[in-house]
């Protein structure tokens, strides 16, 4: 029997990847959220899409939010950034972050692959959305869990 998304990520790994998210946030405008779940039935872009307009990620100012998304159980993730980042970067632009996060999960490194991820995300995002001095935290840091 496999572990409940909500736990299968200790309450010190949580934190970490807490802290990853707002020391990425620090370097540029973009909003960073974590989502994982047990099982992804279907296409993984398809959830991942799904879940970002749950989380209300579409709704930020400069349609800057990226997902982290997990499903434990089929050993399946995606990184989905908004129509902002999307416009300005090349389609390539989250290729090295995903090799990057799949040879760390496949060393059973899911905490390390994440935080490494969503901080080389904070790094790349600083060049096409710089952080504001009145840059306003629109979404939730803490990591959401599904089903």
């Amino acid at each position: 029997m496999s572990v409940p998304a909500r736990y299968f990520l200790t309450q010190q790994e949580q934190q970490l990847i807490t802290q990853a998210i707002r020391d990425a946030e620090l370097n540029n405008s973009g909003e960073v959220r974590v989502h994982v779940e047990n099982s992804c039935k279907g296409e993984v872009l398809d959830r991942a899409t799904y879940i970002f307009k749950q989380l209300n990620m579409h709704r930020t100012k400069l349609r800057n939010g990226v997902l982290f998304y997990l499903s434990v159980q089929d050993h399946k993730f995606a990184i989905l950034g908004d129509m902002g980042i999307n416009q300005m970067v090349p389609d390539t632009f989250w290729d090295d972050i995903k090799e990057m996060m799949a040879a760390k999960f496949r060393e059973g490194e899911f905490a390390s692959g994440l935080t490494e991820g969503i901080l080389q995300a904070g790094k790349h995002l600083k060049k096409h959305f710089p952080y504001q001095s009145d840059d306003v935290n629109e979404l939730a840091d803490e990591i959401s869990f599904g089903g």
